[in-house]
């Protein structure tokens, strides 16, 4: 199986070989569904709260009398059942993260730029260089890819001049690849990956790259 290889205008300059194995068998979108699902559950802030019968200020007097006033018993004005009284069952400040093995996340990984390549929406660029900060030599990559949505360009490493150059453009988010998750690609309209990334993204979802998982 090849990936074409292209520059910044688009042109194919090479191509690369992928394992036939690992890139050509049918996406695990159940595997997917588990990473998305830890991915956002990390995300949560978890600080909704609510306030008990016993966290509402005042109430410690018995309304009226328990007996022969034909009105039903009540022996707080802060009970859930009364207008400005605590809340029954309600969300508390908890903590909702929780991990994946690393070689199930590692596996996440594969199998969401897999979908990305048979969907067409995967390109490795021959490299990106900057020698000084400026946005204009890459001011035409939405327009040459076709992007209209956030999408995610992926290099080796952060080089300052690169990063000030990138970090302008309206539709790109950058990560190095190996920070890159599966809810990184999922999210993207498109993958533009540097050929050296790219390669680095290959010997971590081999295994060989466990430690950055």
């Amino acid at each position: 199986m090849r990936i074409d290889i292209v520059d910044l205008n688009g042109k194919s300059t090479g191509a690369l070989t992928l394992d036939d194995a690992s890139w050509s068998s049918p996406v695990n979108l159940v595997l997917l569904a588990q990473a998305v699902r830890m991915y956002r559950s990390n995300r949560r802030a978890g600080t909704a709260s609510t306030k008990t019968r016993g966290d509402v200020s005042g109430g410690g007097k018995k309304p009226w009398k328990q007996k022969h006033t034909g009105r039903a018993r009540a022996g707080s004005t802060r009970s859930p059942l009364w207008r400005h009284g605590g809340v029954a069952f309600g969300p508390h400040p908890r903590q909702f993260g929780y991990d994946l093995p690393k070689t199930m996340k590692r596996k996440a990984l594969l199998e969401s730029l897999k979908g990305k390549l048979k969907d067409q929406e995967l390109v490795v660029l021959n490299e990106l260089a900057a020698e000084q900060p400026k946005t204009k030599p890459f001011a035409g990559l939405a327009r040459t890819f076709g992007i209209t949505g956030t999408s995610v360009i992926v290099v080796q490493e952060f080089r300052e001049p690169l990063v000030k150059s990138l970090r302008n453009l309206a539709h790109f988010a950058l990560r190095r690849a190996n920070d890159l998750n599966a809810f990184d690609v999922l999210n993207a309209q498109k993958i533009l990956v540097t050929k050296q990334a790219f390669e680095q993204l290959q010997t971590r979802v081999s295994g060989n790259g466990a430690a950055h998982a």
